[in-house]
């Protein structure tokens, strides 16, 4: 069996530790809790909490205990961005959206063996003066503003609000190693001076000690933008907001020098597996072997195997124009998908068109269905009177059209 410290740093999930031989002492010989935070700032985590998330899940099958930290507080105060102060949220919204992360991660890991904590629990109990006297005088300016997160926003200015971020962190890491025995703090590159800054209290207040704290490279992209953007926008685990075929498309389209690294870092398969699709990959690239098993695996771990099939059918119906062997609820994929517009039975074919963006005016439209470039659920129309009627739709519903080969609009019928 390999040690999972190696392991870790096989998988590039390590770049910063605080203490290597005690970490390898923790990870390779021990049974220990370890902890990851996650700030409610949003109702859904992303393709980008995946990281941690597949780490976590990691360390548990070696027989470590995952602690949850959910930020209830931390979220109300927002750790400190490159670029400018967040947006406050609201106690009620950071409680709010934190039960729905906390319901987002229990289904990654085991619910018997897994600690979930919300840190308003502790930090609320802590007054103003307190806080000065208990944490604050641990810390002097010059320690605080020599942190990386700090001095990025030092041109542009940083409230006390979110300087003071780091410090109710650390409390953070002191509460779990007093209170639940967390040995271990890990969490992304961007995070590492307040990991540091929650050992520095440790140490302060109880001495020598076991804690470690670990950091993993932020995952970009081999041209050195952010992982986890769409065209659309930032890719959401909650399938509501991204549909499990969208999650399955962005990894399909993963360029070759991403790819393995992906493979290491977001999904559980053995290093001999990902070793062997690097090898398929270079061989044979045009066949994407290395891209297909990531989607595939990606989308598994996040929504399951009905997902992953109801995925590979729209990404095949898309390609082939062949919608009519789809199961109705992959329709509910292509109304997130595809342009689509609601009608009432009988309405025009032509407004439809128009509708789902196939043309753009009436003119265009009926010059598309003269020529024959118009097909509606795989049939070619070419009288632009034709009307959207539910005899002609699939499950009584749906009407796909279709202009050429490649363009398609949805048409639900209320």
């Amino acid at each position: 069996m390999s040690l999972l410290y190696e392991e870790l740093k096989w998988r590039d999930l390590i770049k910063d530790v605080s203490d290597e031989e005690k970490a390898k002492d923790l990870l390779n010989n021990k049974k220990v809790r370890f902890y990851c935070g996650f700030d409610p700032t949003g109702e859904s985590l992303t393709v980008g909490h995946l990281v941690q998330i597949v780490r976590m899940k990691l360390l548990a099958t070696y027989g470590h205990t995952p602690v949850v930290l959910i930020g209830g507080a931390t979220g109300l105060i927002g750790d400190p961005r490159q670029t400018s102060e967040r947006q406050l949220l609201t106690l009620e919204q950071s409680l709010k959206n934190a039960e729905l992360i906390k319901k987002q991660i229990s289904r990654f890991l085991d619910p018997k063996k897994t600690i979930y904590v919300n840190n308003n629990d502790w930090i609320k109990e802590i007054d103003m003066i307190s806080f000065l006297r208990d944490f604050g005088k641990h810390f002097n300016i010059n320690y605080m503003l020599s942190k990386e997160t700090v001095q990025s926003r030092l041109s542009t200015g940083i409230s006390y609000t979110e300087f003071s971020y780091m410090l109710i962190q650390a409390i953070d890491f002191l509460h779990l190693f007093e209170k639940e025995d967390v040995k271990i703090q890990f969490g992304g590159s961007d995070q590492w001076g307040n990991i540091t800054t929650g050992l520095e209290l440790i140490r302060k207040v109880k001495g020598d000690n076991d804690a470690v704290g670990l950091s993993s490279p932020l995952l970009l992209k081999s041209d050195g933008t952010k992982f986890g953007k769409s065209e659309t926008g930032a890719i959401w685990l909650d399938e509501e907001l991204t549909t499990p075929y969208e999650i399955y498309q962005y990894f399909l389209n993963t360029a070759d020098n991403d790819v393995v690294k992906y493979l290491k870092t977001l999904t559980l398969l053995t290093k001999e597996e990902i070793l062997a699709l690097e090898k398929a990959m270079i061989e044979e690239p045009e066949k994407r072997f290395a891209q297909r098993r990531l989607a595939e695996e990606v989308v598994l771990f996040i929504h399951g195997s009905e997902a992953v099939e109801e995925a590979k059918l729209v990404t095949e119906a898309l390609f082939t124009g062949d919608f009519a062997t789809l199961p109705v609820k992959a329709f509910n994929t292509l109304e997130k998908t595809l342009d689509t517009t609601y009608v009432s039975e009988g309405d025009e074919l032509l407004k439809a068109v128009i509708d789902t963006k196939l043309a753009s005016s009436n003119r265009e439209a009926r010059e598309f269905i003269k020529n024959g470039a118009i097909s509606i659920n795989g049939e070619k129309i070419t009288d632009s009177n034709v009307l959207i009627m539910k005899a002609n739709a699939l499950f009584n519903k749906y009407v796909i059209i279709k202009r050429g080969k490649k363009k398609n609009g949805l048409v639900v019928i209320k």
